[in-house]
């Protein structure tokens, strides 16, 4: 069984440590500079958890300047994938891509 409330987390901090120029975005969240800080911090565990698309989206487009990527989502894939294993089939996954280029869409929209 999956545990959600770790997926955010996991998702993130992936991203930060596969794709260590997010960090720049982090500034105060204090040491991410290995694996080992980034998965133990408690600011990349709390932002990993918080808000709603919507207000995500507006969020970051506003204060932060930062538009979304399909990175998060691919982190985002890989942690559901390993949490659900077998269960991740093919056509599980298919779906979930189309789901998730229809979220990025959708936040897309609001910095155009």
């Amino acid at each position: 069984m999956v545990e959600w409330t770790l997926v955010g987390h996991e998702s993130l901090a992936r991203c930060l440590v596969v794709y260590p120029w997010t960090r720049r975005y982090f500034g105060g969240f204090g040491n991410l500079y290995n694996s080992e800080a980034i998965m133990a911090n408690p600011k990349v565990a709390a932002h990993g958890t918080v808000n709603f698309f919507a207000s995500l989206s507006e969020l970051h487009s506003s204060l932060r300047n930062c538009k979304p990527t399909q990175l998060l989502g691919d982190c985002l894939t890989m942690v559901i994938a390993t949490r659900m294993r077998t269960e991740f089939t093919p056509d599980i996954q298919a779906a979930w891509q189309k789901f998730l280029s229809v979220v990025v869409s959708a936040l897309r929209r609001q910095y155009h």
